[in-house]
């Protein structure tokens, strides 16, 4: 997550991005008790998922600067605002891996591209990995498949969590812990918790050369007088040798939003190729 705390007010305003555009909910015999899908537009399937704390409202400038595309935007319960579901218990992303597979398989989507920001970086690869013959090409955005090693730290986070648990309790940990890393105060915090101390206990990368999918990455590249673009592009070569990779200078976590024309211009191109 190379830019995960430049123009920080972004990703603290994950939510606050515009209204949701007006979507039609997926095939009625479809119901999940850990996330929802709303359906916009017409033409090759797009399945779009978002990160930590957010909501589908991420991708509103992409849906209206790409059309002639079918977009399912994926809505994580205990997220934006949707009450926390089965997700309130127990893990989180790997049941929501499973719920994004079976939407597709009973939707009758053939092959969709799957493009996932931050944490839905990882549940798309977890997609990619867990259920092969589902996804047709992932994206991910900007997040290494150990997510840990973003914040600079190894897959031990874990511990700062239960730092901050133990000292303040549940709730005061979880908000230590978004005024840290970005958060809402739209999303729930038992969910939050729970999908964060599993991205920090995730490593899939000894796993990627099993991938089936073509991979794309796009990641950011901060300002030069604040991160070394070499270095990240090294990074994310090392963590991804296999991926077409696709660098966004001047850019923030939220690609989408910090440079929506680019962000647009390389979902185009990745779904052309």
């Amino acid at each position: 997550m190379s830019g995960f705390c430049i123009h920080r007010r972004r990703l603290l305003a994950g939510l606050a991005v515009g209204p949701l555009l007006a979507t039609a909910p997926a095939r009625a015999g479809f119901a999940s008790a850990r996330l929802t899908v709303t359906v916009q537009g017409a033409g090759p399937d797009v399945v779009l998922v978002h990160g930590l704390n957010s909501s589908r409202a991420v991708w509103n400038a992409l849906v209206a600067a790409v059309p002639g595309i079918r977009w399912h935007l994926v809505q994580i319960a205990g997220f934006g605002g949707l009450a926390a579901g089965a997700n309130a218990g127990g893990a989180v992303l790997g049941p929501v891996t499973a719920e994004i597979a079976r939407y597709c398989t009973e939707n009758g989507l053939r092959r969709p591209a799957v493009i996932g920001h931050s944490m839905g970086g990882i549940i798309a690869l977890m997609l990619g990995l867990r259920f092969p013959t589902v996804p047709g090409r992932l994206m991910v955005v900007d997040i290494l498949p150990a997510p840990a090693r973003g914040f600079g730290l190894d897959p031990s986070m874990r511990d700062l969590f239960d730092g901050l648990q133990a000292a303040l309790g549940g709730q005061r940990a979880m908000a230590a812990l978004m005024g840290l890393f970005g958060g809402d105060g739209a999303s729930d915090s038992r969910v939050s918790a729970t999908a964060l101390r599993e991205l920090a206990e995730t490593d899939l990368g000894p796993a990627l050369a099993r991938l089936a999918a073509p991979l794309t990455v796009v990641y950011a590249e901060p300002p030069p007088d604040m991160a070394d673009p070499r270095r990240i592009a090294a990074r994310y070569r090392a963590a991804y040798p296999r991926a077409r990779l696709e660098g966004v200078a001047d850019s923030g976590h939220m690609v989408m939003l910090d440079k929506p024309d680019r962000f647009s211009s390389l979902v185009k191109t990745f779904l052309s190729g």
